[in-house]
Order: C-alpha cells, then sequence, then structure tokens
C-alpha cells in the first residue's frame, strides 16, 4: 500500500491511466470535482485487480474490478455483518439503524488483502470484502439485470426450438422442474406436455411451483362461453392481445391454461412478448418508453352479473421499471380495462396517446405473433407481467381451465433450483 500526496496524486493517476489500471470511467477525469475533500488515496493490487480508495468528507469512494463506487458512511455502519449487528443464521439485521448517528465517520480505514476494515468512533470495527461491496454497491446493481432473460418474436421464438416439459418430469424430478422454470423465466411462457385433462392434474401441476392465488374469479377457474361473467373472455369472441388484471393494485404474476375440450373450429391462443416489442419502442423513441413509464393510468373492472359483485381498480404506468438500472419488470396493456384517463394533465395526454399508439403498434406487428392451440394434455404457462395474450373467434363447444400463480413463489422456487430470478 502506497500513501500519496495529494500534489504528487494528479501526475500518478495520470501515469495509471496511460497504464490502462484506472477504469474507462475515469478515462478524461475532472480532478478538482474528483478530490474536493480528500487528502491520501490509497493503492494496492490484490487478486491482479487494482484497488484505490479514498476516505472523503461525507463518503467513502472505492475504485475495484473496472467499477467507481461511493458509499454513505451510515449505509457502511448500517450495513455491518458482524455477529452483534447481523444474525447470520436467519440472514436479518439485529442492529437498530435508528441508533446510528448520522454524521457518523470512520476513525480508521485499512485494507488487508481483499477486505476493507472501517473502525468506528466507538471502537466497533466492521469489515467488508470487496467483492460483497462490489455486488451490493448501487453502482454494481446499475451494471446488472435482476433476472435474464430472451426477448423474442415468433421467429426467434419457434428457430429457439424451446422444449416442453413432460408432465411426470416436471412433477416428480427437480430436474425437469428446472429445465420448466429456466424456459419460463427466459422467454416468459412454457409448456407441459401429457397432463391429463381434468381440473384436478392441472391443479397439481400448478402447485407444484407455487401457491395458487384466489382472486373474484376463484381459486381455480373453469369456464365455456355462457358470458357466466361481467367478462369478454367469457365469450366466443376474438380477443385482442392484452394481460390480465390490470384492475388489480398488483397484476396477477403468472397465468395457467389448459383446454379441456373444445368441439369446433377457431380459438387459438395468441402470444406476443411484451418486452420484445417494448424494446423495440426504447430503441426508436426512447422518450415516448420514458412516458409510458412514468404517466400513471387507472385500469378498472366492475361488474354485476348474478351473484358476482366487483368493482376493482388498480393504478400504475402502463411500462413499470426498477429506477436503478431501467430494467422492465412489468407491463400492464389492456385495452378493455383501461378506465377514464384523469390522472393525466391535458398538456401530456396527447404525447401519452402518441407513445401508447407507438407500442401498439409493435405489438400488433405480424411478426411479433406467436399462434399456438391449445389442446388437451397440454398446459400453458404465461408470465403475466411481461407476455400478453389473446384468442381468436371460435365455434363450437369449449372448455377451458386455469388459474393464477403468486410470483414470489414461482421465483423462490426457481432460486432454490439455484436459478437467476
Amino acid at each position: 500500500m502506497w500513501y500519496h500526496r495529494l500534489s504528487h496524486l494528479q501526475s500518478r493517476l495520470q501515469d495509471l491511466l496511460k497504464g490502462g489500471v484506472i477504469y474507462p470511467a475515469l478515462s478524461q477525469p475532472n480532478f478538482k470535482s474528483l478530490l474536493p475533500l480528500a487528502v491520501h488515496w490509497h493503492h494496492t493490487v490484490s487478486k491482479s485487480l487494482t484497488c484505490a480508495w479514498q476516505q472523503h468528507e461525507d463518503h467513502f469512494e472505492l475504485k475495484y474490478a473496472n467499477t467507481v463506487m461511493r458509499f454513505d458512511y451510515v449505509w457502511l455502519r448500517d450495513h455491518c455483518r458482524s455477529a452483534s449487528c447481523y444474525n447470520s443464521k436467519t440472514h436479518q439485521r439485529s442492529l437498530d439503524t435508528a441508533s446510528v448517528d448520522l454524521c457518523i465517520k470512520p476513525k480508521n480505514i485499512r485494507l488487508d488483502e481483499t477486505t476493507l476494515f472501517f473502525t468506528w468512533p466507538d471502537g466497533h470495527v466492521t469489515k467488508y470484502d470487496l467483492n460483497w461491496l462490489l455486488k451490493n454497491s448501487y453502482e454494481g446493481q446499475k451494471q446488472k439485470v435482476i433476472q435474464p432473460r430472451i426477448l423474442w418474436n415468433a421467429e426467434i421464438y419457434q428457430q429457439a426450438q424451446v422444449p416442453s416439459v413432460d408432465c411426470q418430469s416436471f412433477l416428480e424430478t427437480n430436474e425437469g422442474l428446472k429445465k420448466f422454470l429456466q424456459n419460463f423465466l427466459l422467454y416468459g411462457i412454457a409448456f407441459v406436455e401429457n397432463v391429463p385433462p381434468t381440473q384436478e392434474h392441472t391443479e397439481k401441476l400448478a402447485e407444484r411451483i407455487s401457491l395458487i392465488r384466489e382472486t373474484i374469479y376463484g381459486r381455480m377457474w373453469y369456464f365455456t362461453s355462457d358470458f357466466s361473467r361481467g367478462d369478454t373472455a367469457y365469450t366466443k369472441l376474438a380477443l385482442d392481445r392484452h394481460t390480465d388484471t390490470t384492475y388489480f393494485q398488483e397484476p396477477c404474476g403468472i397465468q395457467v391454461f389448459h383446454c379441456l375440450k373444445h368441439e369446433g373450429t377457431g380459438g387459438r391462443t395468441l402470444l406476443v412478448d411484451g418486452f420484445y416489442a417494448a424494446e423495440q419502442v426504447l430503441q426508436k423513441a426512447p422518450e415516448e418508453f420514458e412516458l409510458l413509464s412514468k404517466v400513471p393510468l387507472k385500469h378498472e373492472y366492475i361488474e354485476d352479473v348474478g351473484e358476482c359483485h366487483n368493482h376493482m381498480i388498480g393504478v400504475g404506468p402502463v411500462l413499470n421499471i426498477y429506477p436503478w438500472n431501467k430494467e422492465l419488470y412489468l407491463i400492464r396493456y389492456n385495452n378493455y380495462d383501461r378506465a377514464v384517463i384523469n390522472t393525466v394533465p391535458y398538456d401530456v395526454v396527447h404525447r401519452w396517446y402518441t407513445a401508447h399508439r407507438t407500442l401498439t403498434i409493435e405489438l400488433r406487428r405480424p411478426e411479433n405473433e406467436f399462434w399456438v392451440k391449445l389442446k388437451p394434455g397440454r398446459v400453458l404457462f404465461i408470465d403475466n407481467w411481461r407476455v400478453l395474450h389473446g384468442r381468436e373467434c371460435f365455434t363450437g363447444y369449449r372448455q377451458l381451465c386455469g388459474c393464477y400463480l403468486t410470483r414470489d413463489d414461482v421465483l423462490n422456487t426457481a432460486r432454490l433450483l439455484g436459478l437467476q430470478a
């Protein structure tokens, strides 16, 4: 470890830049803004990775593995993983965050190989592995996605030849279950084959990966075109692409479809990757993508049929993104159930209509439409936060059953099997 005087720091950094040791983000540094309160830079080489850190008046700055990270001192104290601050068995914080001095600063900082040690005014020592800080820093998270995906149109999905999973393998082996979940996480849809065409077997299948989410439609739903509910789905009419339960504050995460019987024609299911379409909007009209991710809308479901009396309202933008890395995680698109637009000022609403039209054009491109004929024995799982579904009109008698699954439980099952979700 070397300690350099501030007067020599600029020339040292320039030498490091020439040698490719500091990172691209600092290829044209503004030294006045970079070092407003600094006294010393501290350098070391660890496992072939250059590490440099500096103690500022109000934060700690770390350069490691091509990333410049900044940490508030309260954050560093709050995330201490010592036995008195964190229960490693329950993975829960023991430290009372409200007890931490908001003006806290470390008395001493030192680096030993790949571990940073912070000594606080009361003598408590917090230690962090450099890779842990890299993984959990804001700057590190900006470079990562929560859930890896393969965006697709009809051609991409068909060329991928994504295999279905056999019912027995799905139910009885972790290998079959993991294969299914990997397909589902990557593409937002997945199929299970050779399922006995009954509601009971469909329910058993769903319970393999999640708790079934009970809604106003019940736990397992079973329907024909008898208009027994106040919804277009309970007819023989065609349904345009949409996501379900947009009128819930938290739309249902996964939808399960199983066609038990169809004596007639038509009725193919339409599937469209909403994230693929949104990515096209982002590339072609980023300002419209941003508008769709910020403007809140109401979706509404009013039902007064027989014994079913419901009035549901859900609020949220069409596109929902994580603010730190702009990763899209939920699309709320349903032109049937969109309520009166009264949450948008007049000088924004026309621009919103333009952006919505741009997205709709992408969603309706024929090359983005994947059509599949549901049949007895083949169960379809749909990520309702990502993939839009629809239906062509049909004739004859058609029975479907299915359910909604809790998203948290499906992702939990995937993580327990070692998948990133």
